[in-house]
């Protein structure tokens, strides 16, 4: 299997639309360090939903596939917010 298609896959697979990997359903940029949820690249910084941080944006679960800017794995396992 090509990189290409294989790329195409596991983007689909992951957000469940074909718009092309690092975004969602309506071709918002989605921030490529996580997976599960589409985040703001540009948002100044996502906090866990029902958790004690003040935003300005939230988010549930997420799989950190990159970086963690955001600071959402706290015990460095690779998932955000569980």
């Amino acid at each position: 299997m090509g990189t290409s298609l294989a790329l195409a896959i596991a983007c689909f697979l992951t957000i469940g639309v074909m718009t092309g990997c690092g975004s969602d359903s309506s071709g918002a940029a989605c921030d490529p360090n996580y997976e599960g949820a589409c985040l703001d690249p540009n948002a100044a910084d996502y906090d866990c939903a029902g958790g004690s941080g003040n935003g300005p944006e939230y988010t549930g679960r997420v799989t950190v596939v990159g970086s963690d800017p955001y600071g959402l794995d706290a015990d460095g396992d690779g998932i955000g917010c569980e």
